[in-house]
């Protein structure tokens, strides 16, 4: 297994496994192997204020179970159910594929890359919303 590469800027901040780490003043790699570590860049992070859409409520879930202030198996679920409400919604075949994608991280409980996928779909969110308005 090759783990999880972090690639940090200068004086970047990470949270793995409820620990805040900060890099030194030089970029840096990290190699992350324990499989299944809970790990969220902190300039990543959402304010909970922040989660007001569908797919910013969706990060922010995933984002709770990255920090550990939210149970897999209940996050699990009300994510999965967040996703087949935005099937109905979003209908680009790009958008469908990462959808489908963010579904099996879930499914597998890879939070951190279901998060990575949510975050994609932001833009095509506020596209979206900006229409309705």
């Amino acid at each position: 297994m090759s783990g999880l590469i972090l690639k940090l800027g200068p004086n970047e901040r990470v949270l793995i496994n409820g620990a805040v780490i900060q890099n030194g003043l030089r970029r840096a790699s990290i190699s992350i192997k324990t499989q299944n570590a809970n790990i969220l860049r902190l300039k990543d992070a959402i304010h909970p204020d922040s989660a007001t859409t569908p797919v910013g409520r969706l990060c922010y879930l995933a984002q709770l179970v990255l920090t550990g202030d939210a149970q897999e198996r209940d996050a699990q679920s009300s994510l999965l159910e967040g996703i087949e409400g935005l099937v109905s919604i979003f209908f680009e075949c790009d958008t469908r594929n990462t959808l489908e994608q963010a579904r099996e991280a879930v499914v597998e409980r890879n939070f951190y890359l279901a998060l990575k996928k949510f975050r994609l779909l932001l833009p095509d969110e506020a596209r979206l919303l900006a229409g309705l308005t």
